[in-house]
């Protein structure tokens, strides 16, 4: 019997499912907000689209996290007509369900014009420039997640006040928190193993109900779809239990916000040794490293939408929070945007600090990659490391980041680095996407300005 790693072909595809019986597929894709979707399909129609491909609702790309439509992107909309846009079947992206037996999950991405907007494509598209460089990149990524004793029904009825969280206080590290329930750590835990997203690392942050998981390396593809699947079926695994995880970017001012931190390297492809790894050198790194660094650091405030890409995302990055504010690096530094890890040819690798849980990974990782190359494209410098807390220091204007979403997707629509990256269509989509997302928020009347306002303006 054929197992779910091993399926790479076609021909794989239909035999593992011919060889299970079973009468009906899960496919499913990633919209602009690394939200999946996706649907069961038949095993007759399943097979046709391995060859032919399938057919899927552009709407998809044209709709927000709560299925209200953009009005004012280019690629669709009303005045197009929402048409089907062609998709393709990735047969080596084929996992096990662990909640329905026997059940086969197939990831797709969309193909022909849409490809041009998709995110999974953009990721795509930034591995083969890194490739064509002469570099292989690799990816970890990691996510901190708040669980609560609350479902979808109690969390909307409460107007998602007075949440009951998973385990009560803050108690970073705990070992007593993961025994007393151990029976969901190793469900999580044997989910990733089932699922082919292997959790190296899990355990409680720090504030009620917080987990922090990272996900084993992998390739820079791989480990996307990795982290998009975790996101996805880590909220299933919690709901099936009567619980909530959430990845939103920071859910309470009192507590620290979720971040979405992401570990990357290179290695060379004609050598396969490591692109950073240079013991001669201060911190061990290589000139590769040091133009790929200050690639992402000068890039970093006009991508920084990709990177937070809702307008909670803003609210996470606040001096003392463990959010960088700045285009900042250091080495071994946690309060610096830019983390450089020194080890070995194995290890030696960076980490992009900035990234929040909400982000799309596919996207993340795009911006994490792609101006880490521009960088070695350009053969730029980084600026002087910053040594202690960086949250208290004063930093160059041009290291600044945008404040607001709005202010974000204006940089990422002006930048000509991104353009160049990752074309004019994805540009000029996900900054519309960002922009709506901003104008929306600005419809909304808060509980805070009601309680400042109405009574005493």
């Amino acid at each position: 019997m054929l197992e779910p790693r091993e399926v790479k072909t076609i021909a794989d595809a239909r035999r593992i499912v011919e060889e299970r019986g079973i009468s009906h597929v899960k496919v499913g894709l990633f919209d602009n907000d690394g939200v999946m979707r996706g649907k069961y399909m038949s095993r007759e129609k399943f097979f046709s689209s391995l060859d032919h491909g399938f057919a899927f609702c552009d709407v998809v790309l044209g709709w927000d996290v709560k299925d209200q439509l953009y009005d004012n992107a280019q690629y669709t909309g009303w005045h197009t007509g929402y048409p089907d846009a062609p998709v393709r079947i990735l047969p080596h992206s084929c996992r096990d369900i662990p909640f329905e037996e026997g059940m086969l999950l197939f990831l797709a991405e969309f193909d022909h014009q849409a490809e041009a907007v998709c995110p999974r494509g953009t990721l795509r598209r930034v591995i083969e420039r890194c490739q064509a460089m002469g570099f292989e990149p690799f990816a970890a990524l990691e996510y901190e997640f708040f669980m609560f004793n609350e479902t979808p029904e109690s969390a909307r009825a409460k107007g998602y006040r007075d949440l009951v969280p998973f385990t009560p206080d803050w108690f970073g590290y705990s070992m007593i928190r993961n025994s007393v329930h151990a029976e969901l750590y190793h469900e999580i835990l044997a989910m990733g193993e089932k699922m082919d997203f292997p959790i190296e690392g899990l355990h409680t942050e720090t504030g009620p109900g917080v987990l922090e998981a990272a996900i084993g390396v992998d390739g820079a593809e791989a480990a996307a779809d990795k982290a998009a699947l975790f996101k996805t079926f880590m909220k299933v695994l919690a709901q099936r239990r009567g619980l909530m995880a959430t990845f939103m970017a920071k859910w309470s001012g009192k507590y620290p916000g979720q971040s979405g931190h992401i570990h990357v390297s290179l290695r060379d492809i004609k050598s396969d040794k490591s692109a950073f790894y240079d013991a001669n050198q201060k911190y061990c790194m290589s000139k590769v490293q040091r133009h790929f660094l200050a690639g992402q650091q000068r890039l970093m405030p006009e991508m920084l939408c990709m990177v937070a890409p809702t307008l909670n995302s803003y609210r996470r990055m606040i001096p003392g929070f463990w959010a960088p504010t700045d285009a900042t690096w250091g080495v071994e530094n946690r309060t610096a945007a830019l983390r450089v890890i020194p080890g070995s040819d194995k290890s030696q690798r960076q980490e992009y600090r900035l990234g929040s849980a909400d982000g799309n990974p596919y996207l993340a990782l795009s911006v994490a990659l792609a101006s880490g190359l521009y960088g070695i494209m350009h053969e730029w410098e980084p600026t002087d490391p910053v040594d202690g807390n960086a949250y208290g220091m004063s930093h160059a204007p041009e290291l600044a980041l945008p404040r607001t979403l709005w202010d974000a997707a204006q940089r990422l629509r002006h930048s000509e680095a991104a353009r160049e990256l990752f074309g004019d269509a994805f540009v000029e989509h996900f900054a519309a996407s960002r922009e709506w997302e901003e104008r929306e928020y600005r419809r909304h009347v808060s509980d805070w300005e009601l309680d400042r306002y109405f009574e005493i303006i």
